[in-house]
């Protein structure tokens, strides 16, 4: 366990590793707790460790839920190190008026990288080459030997056309993709027209794309949104990428339809019962699974620990939170203000 100590000052609890960023802008002005080290903790570790702090930086693959929230009065902030916040009970965070706060935008960009990257790494089937060169099983170049499929000039169906969606499209009109896109919130028509979309429904799509690429937040009503009849839906020979949340797909239906060659292949980069993966998913030659590594680099990480560490600052100077994702508190704050 990692912390300075001055008991005049108000006490963070940062629960896992993290970019030392964090710890070194929030340690100059309060005491600050961080478990060092890349296990998770238990449930009621985290409660032992936040008894008596101000605030929490938690992590993503943390579950902080109602019990964890009460336990501490004290407690003014949730911190989340991550852009999604489904790990965190909101509504309690809301009755207790606690803001919780996340990491958005700054994982555009790298996420959007890493998802092209699976596009080009399925369809041309680079892990298991890979493998095949490593296991010495590469006898030299032959016309039928290893063949992939072209990206250039494919469809590429984007589902959930935000920030990141459109930082992928952009990548995919450098290889000549068509687009086409269904989201819950449409593209005016000038926009799709500037930027060369296709809005189809969530079917539409299916039917079209060659590679369908998952780019949407997750919530109840988008759990398991592909299932058994999406994937029937889809071309034999597409692709499905999951660089969004793990829970948007039914992977057993999604490994039914992989093992039936319902559809050509899969790269996932998230998981239904993460950090489980469905068991028969790594058996397959056509699957890609990656460790939740979207927003997996250096530049990235650390801008999500200054904003992190920036919202439990500007929450425990008295000041409204940079990135507050549950509106009541806001209005709440606002009314009390006026």
């Amino acid at each position: 366990m990692k912390q300075n100590v001055n008991s005049n000052r108000k006490k963070v609890f940062i629960t896992g590793r993290i970019p030392s960023l964090a710890y070194e802008i929030l340690s100059k002005e309060f005491d600050v707790t961080m478990h060092d080290n890349l296990r998770l903790l238990s449930k009621e570790e985290i409660i032992a460790g936040l008894k008596g702090k101000d605030a929490l930086l938690c992590l993503l693959s943390d579950a902080i839920d109602k019990d964890i929230i009460e336990a501490n009065p004290q407690l003014k902030v949730i911190a989340n190190y991550g852009a999604g916040y489904n790990n965190i009970d909101i509504a309690a965070a809301g009755e207790a008026n606690i803001p919780v706060t996340n990491t958005p935008d700054v994982s555009t960009d790298a996420t959007a990288d890493l998802t092209f990257g699976l596009i080009l790494a399925i369809a041309r089937r680079i892990v298991e080459g890979d493998k095949e060169t490593r296991a010495g099983r590469f006898k030299g170049w032959a016309p039928l030997y290893h063949l992939g499929v072209d990206v250039t000039g494919k469809t590429l169906g984007i589902i959930g056309m935000g920030n990141i969606g459109k930082a992928i499209a952009r990548r995919a009109k450098g290889f000549d993709m068509k687009i086409v896109y269904t989201s819950r919130t449409r593209l005016s028509e000038q926009q799709e027209k500037e930027l060369g979309f296709t809005y189809m429904s969530l079917e539409g799509v299916l039917k079209t794309a060659d590679f369908v690429s998952l780019s949407l937040s997750y919530s109840p009503a988008t759990h398991h949104m592909i299932g058994e009849r999406e994937l029937e839906t889809m071309k034999p020979s597409a692709y499905l990428i999951n660089t969004a949340r793990g829970p948007l797909v039914d992977e057993k239906a999604l490994l039914k339809a992989l093992e039936n060659k319902s559809i050509a292949g899969a790269a996932l980069d998230v998981y239904e019962f993460e950090p489980q993966i469905t068991a028969g998913l790594e058996k397959l030659d056509q699957v890609i699974l990656t460790p939740h590594i979207g927003n997996a680099t250096v530049e990235t990480r650390d801008a999500m620990a200054e904003i992190a560490a920036g919202n439990i600052a500007a929450v425990l100077r008295g000041e409204a939170p940079l990135t507050c994702v549950n509106q009541n508190y806001l209005k709440k704050r606002s009314m009390a203000a006026k």
